[in-house]
Protein backbone atom coordinates (compact mmCIF):
# COMPACT_ATOMS: atom_id res chain seq x y z
CA UNK A 1 0.00 0.00 0.00
CA UNK A 2 2.69 2.74 0.92
CA UNK A 3 4.77 1.59 -2.36
CA UNK A 4 1.44 2.65 -4.33
CA UNK A 5 1.31 5.63 -2.39
CA UNK A 6 4.71 6.65 -3.44
CA UNK A 7 4.96 5.78 -6.90
CA UNK A 8 5.34 8.33 -8.84
CA UNK A 9 2.68 10.44 -11.85
CA UNK A 10 3.64 11.90 -14.62
CA UNK A 11 0.20 12.95 -16.51
CA UNK A 12 1.60 16.19 -17.42
CA UNK A 13 3.32 17.69 -20.31
CA UNK A 14 5.52 20.27 -18.68
CA UNK A 15 6.61 16.76 -16.29
CA UNK A 16 10.03 15.90 -17.45
CA UNK A 17 11.12 13.76 -14.82
CA UNK A 18 10.54 12.68 -11.23
CA UNK A 19 12.02 15.68 -9.55
CA UNK A 20 10.64 17.97 -7.23
CA UNK A 21 10.29 21.00 -9.25
CA UNK A 22 9.51 19.36 -12.78
CA UNK A 23 6.45 21.49 -13.02
CA UNK A 24 7.28 24.21 -12.05
CA UNK A 25 4.57 26.75 -13.94
CA UNK A 26 1.89 23.74 -13.18
CA UNK A 27 3.18 24.54 -9.50
CA UNK A 28 3.55 28.14 -9.16
CA UNK A 29 0.40 28.85 -10.97
CA UNK A 30 -1.74 27.33 -7.72
CA UNK A 31 -0.81 30.70 -5.88
CA UNK A 32 -4.09 31.86 -8.37
CA UNK A 33 -6.25 29.74 -5.57
CA UNK A 34 -4.79 31.05 -2.72
CA UNK A 35 -5.05 34.75 -4.10
CA UNK A 36 -8.61 33.68 -5.00
CA UNK A 37 -9.41 32.40 -1.40
CA UNK A 38 -8.01 35.36 0.02
CA UNK A 39 -9.96 37.62 -2.27
CA UNK A 40 -13.35 35.47 -1.22
CA UNK A 41 -12.17 36.08 2.40
CA UNK A 42 -11.72 39.63 2.14
CA UNK A 43 -15.25 40.13 0.61
CA UNK A 44 -16.79 37.33 3.44
CA UNK A 45 -15.40 39.89 6.16
CA UNK A 46 -17.01 42.78 4.43
CA UNK A 47 -20.38 41.16 4.14
CA UNK A 48 -20.40 40.42 8.19
CA UNK A 49 -18.87 37.11 8.74
CA UNK A 50 -22.11 35.50 9.20
CA UNK A 51 -22.30 33.32 6.50
CA UNK A 52 -20.67 29.83 7.62
CA UNK A 53 -21.23 28.00 4.78
CA UNK A 54 -19.41 30.24 2.37
CA UNK A 55 -16.52 30.24 4.64
CA UNK A 56 -16.08 26.68 4.81
CA UNK A 57 -15.91 26.91 0.81
CA UNK A 58 -12.83 29.49 1.44
CA UNK A 59 -10.87 27.30 3.21
CA UNK A 60 -11.61 24.41 0.42
CA UNK A 61 -10.50 26.66 -1.84
CA UNK A 62 -7.26 27.18 -0.01
CA UNK A 63 -6.98 23.27 0.10
CA UNK A 64 -7.35 23.03 -3.50
CA UNK A 65 -4.43 25.46 -4.21
CA UNK A 66 -2.21 23.61 -1.49
CA UNK A 67 -3.09 20.26 -2.24
CA UNK A 68 -2.63 20.66 -6.36
CA UNK A 69 0.79 22.38 -5.20
CA UNK A 70 2.10 19.23 -3.23
CA UNK A 71 0.87 17.04 -6.18
CA UNK A 72 2.39 19.10 -8.63
CA UNK A 73 6.04 18.83 -6.94
CA UNK A 74 5.98 15.28 -5.33
CA UNK A 75 3.77 13.72 -8.26
CA UNK A 76 2.91 10.69 -6.61
CA UNK A 77 -0.49 8.41 -5.89
CA UNK A 78 -0.80 9.81 -2.13
CA UNK A 79 0.09 13.27 -3.48
CA UNK A 80 -2.90 13.52 -6.38
CA UNK A 81 -5.61 12.42 -3.42
CA UNK A 82 -4.30 15.68 -1.35
CA UNK A 83 -5.30 16.90 -4.87
CA UNK A 84 -8.38 15.85 -6.10
CA UNK A 85 -10.00 15.34 -2.58
CA UNK A 86 -10.72 18.83 -1.93
CA UNK A 87 -11.96 19.55 -5.35
CA UNK A 88 -14.21 16.96 -5.08
CA UNK A 89 -15.46 18.30 -1.71
CA UNK A 90 -15.91 21.80 -3.11
CA UNK A 91 -17.65 20.41 -6.40
CA UNK A 92 -20.26 18.79 -4.31
CA UNK A 93 -19.94 21.03 -1.54
CA UNK A 94 -21.06 24.00 -3.71
CA UNK A 95 -23.61 22.23 -5.53
CA UNK A 96 -25.33 21.04 -2.21
CA UNK A 97 -25.01 25.09 -0.96
CA UNK A 98 -26.60 25.77 -4.81
CA UNK A 99 -29.38 23.38 -3.68
CA UNK A 100 -30.14 24.56 -0.49
CA UNK A 101 -29.26 28.80 -1.55
CA UNK A 102 -31.07 29.03 -4.81
CA UNK A 103 -33.25 26.17 -4.97
CA UNK A 104 -34.72 26.53 -1.81
CA UNK A 105 -34.03 22.99 -0.74
CA UNK A 106 -34.12 21.22 2.90
CA UNK A 107 -30.97 19.68 4.24
CA UNK A 108 -32.01 15.84 3.21
CA UNK A 109 -33.55 17.14 -0.59
CA UNK A 110 -30.32 19.31 -0.45
CA UNK A 111 -28.11 16.23 0.42
CA UNK A 112 -30.62 13.22 -1.81
CA UNK A 113 -29.80 15.77 -4.70
CA UNK A 114 -26.29 16.44 -4.47
CA UNK A 115 -26.35 12.25 -4.21
CA UNK A 116 -28.39 12.05 -7.65
CA UNK A 117 -25.69 14.57 -8.95
CA UNK A 118 -22.65 12.48 -7.37
CA UNK A 119 -23.92 9.00 -9.06
CA UNK A 120 -25.06 10.68 -12.41
CA UNK A 121 -21.52 12.45 -12.50
CA UNK A 122 -19.64 8.36 -12.17
CA UNK A 123 -22.09 7.46 -15.09
CA UNK A 124 -21.27 10.56 -17.18
CA UNK A 125 -17.74 10.34 -16.30
CA UNK A 126 -17.21 6.76 -17.32
CA UNK A 127 -19.25 7.58 -20.65
CA UNK A 128 -16.98 10.07 -21.78
CA UNK A 129 -13.46 8.68 -20.67
CA UNK A 130 -12.74 7.83 -24.05
CA UNK A 131 -13.19 10.65 -25.70
CA UNK A 132 -11.68 13.65 -23.21
CA UNK A 133 -9.59 11.06 -20.82
CA UNK A 134 -9.30 12.02 -17.21
CA UNK A 135 -11.08 15.29 -18.18
CA UNK A 136 -14.34 13.77 -18.19
CA UNK A 137 -14.72 13.62 -14.36
CA UNK A 138 -15.11 17.74 -14.43
CA UNK A 139 -18.30 17.62 -17.38
CA UNK A 140 -20.59 16.27 -15.00
CA UNK A 141 -19.80 20.07 -12.79
CA UNK A 142 -19.87 22.24 -16.29
CA UNK A 143 -23.18 20.92 -17.07
CA UNK A 144 -24.64 21.58 -14.01
CA UNK A 145 -23.04 24.86 -13.64
CA UNK A 146 -24.60 26.15 -17.60
CA UNK A 147 -28.06 24.41 -16.42
CA UNK A 148 -28.69 25.37 -13.18
CA UNK A 149 -27.53 28.80 -14.54
CA UNK A 150 -29.75 28.89 -17.22
CA UNK A 151 -32.59 27.71 -15.19
CA UNK A 152 -31.70 30.31 -12.31
CA UNK A 153 -31.56 33.38 -14.89
CA UNK A 154 -34.64 32.43 -16.91
CA UNK A 155 -36.17 32.84 -13.27
CA UNK A 156 -34.25 36.04 -12.59
CA UNK A 157 -32.39 34.64 -9.42
CA UNK A 158 -29.33 36.92 -8.51
CA UNK A 159 -26.92 33.57 -8.49
CA UNK A 160 -28.33 33.09 -12.57
CA UNK A 161 -25.41 35.01 -13.89
CA UNK A 162 -22.42 34.43 -11.71
CA UNK A 163 -23.24 30.63 -12.05
CA UNK A 164 -23.19 31.37 -15.77
CA UNK A 165 -20.01 33.06 -15.88
CA UNK A 166 -17.93 30.58 -13.97
CA UNK A 167 -19.94 28.07 -16.37
CA UNK A 168 -18.57 29.97 -19.41
CA UNK A 169 -14.30 30.15 -17.53
CA UNK A 170 -14.80 26.51 -16.52
CA UNK A 171 -15.29 25.69 -20.41
CA UNK A 172 -12.27 27.28 -21.18
CA UNK A 173 -10.49 25.88 -18.34
CA UNK A 174 -11.70 22.88 -18.82
CA UNK A 175 -10.48 22.98 -22.51
CA UNK A 176 -7.00 23.84 -21.27
CA UNK A 177 -6.77 20.57 -18.93
CA UNK A 178 -7.56 18.43 -22.07
CA UNK A 179 -4.90 19.64 -24.39
CA UNK A 180 -2.48 19.46 -22.57
CA UNK A 181 -1.33 15.98 -23.93
CA UNK A 182 -2.16 16.10 -27.36
CA UNK A 183 -0.63 19.78 -27.70
CA UNK A 184 2.82 18.68 -25.67
CA UNK A 185 4.64 18.68 -29.00
CA UNK A 186 3.67 21.89 -29.90
CA UNK A 187 3.81 23.68 -26.82
CA UNK A 188 6.68 22.23 -24.50
CA UNK A 189 5.25 24.12 -21.13
CA UNK A 190 2.12 22.32 -21.31
CA UNK A 191 -1.49 24.44 -20.91
CA UNK A 192 -2.38 22.60 -17.32
CA UNK A 193 -0.96 25.61 -15.66
CA UNK A 194 -4.15 27.43 -17.35
CA UNK A 195 -6.21 25.68 -15.78
CA UNK A 196 -4.86 26.28 -12.11
CA UNK A 197 -5.56 29.79 -13.37
CA UNK A 198 -9.09 29.75 -14.27
CA UNK A 199 -10.22 27.38 -12.13
CA UNK A 200 -9.01 29.91 -9.72
CA UNK A 201 -11.72 32.86 -11.18
CA UNK A 202 -14.47 29.89 -10.97
CA UNK A 203 -14.01 29.35 -7.62
CA UNK A 204 -13.91 33.03 -7.22
CA UNK A 205 -16.74 33.65 -8.90
CA UNK A 206 -18.91 30.46 -7.08
CA UNK A 207 -18.07 31.73 -3.71
CA UNK A 208 -18.49 35.71 -4.38
CA UNK A 209 -21.99 34.44 -5.97
CA UNK A 210 -22.77 32.66 -2.84
CA UNK A 211 -21.77 35.56 -0.41
CA UNK A 212 -23.64 38.33 -2.07
CA UNK A 213 -27.38 36.32 -2.46
CA UNK A 214 -26.33 35.24 1.44
CA UNK A 215 -27.75 32.69 3.40
CA UNK A 216 -31.84 31.79 2.47
CA UNK A 217 -34.23 32.76 5.48
CA UNK A 218 -37.19 30.95 6.76
CA UNK A 219 -40.19 33.84 6.42
CA UNK A 220 -41.71 32.28 9.30
CA UNK A 221 -39.06 32.72 12.03
CA UNK A 222 -36.50 35.07 10.31
CA UNK A 223 -33.76 32.24 11.27
CA UNK A 224 -30.94 31.33 8.44
CA UNK A 225 -31.31 28.22 6.58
Amino acid sequence: MWEELRRPIDAYCERVDASLWSEPLNAVSNAAFIIAALAALGLWLRRGRSDAPAFALILVAFAVGLGSLAFHTVATVGASLADVIPIAVFIYGTFFLAMRRYLGFGVIGGGLATLGFFAASLLISRGLAGLVGSSAGYVPALLALVGLGGYLAGRRHPAGEGLIAAGAVFAVSLIARTVDGPLCALVPIGTHFLWHVLNAVVLYVLIATAIRVGPRRSPQAGTVE
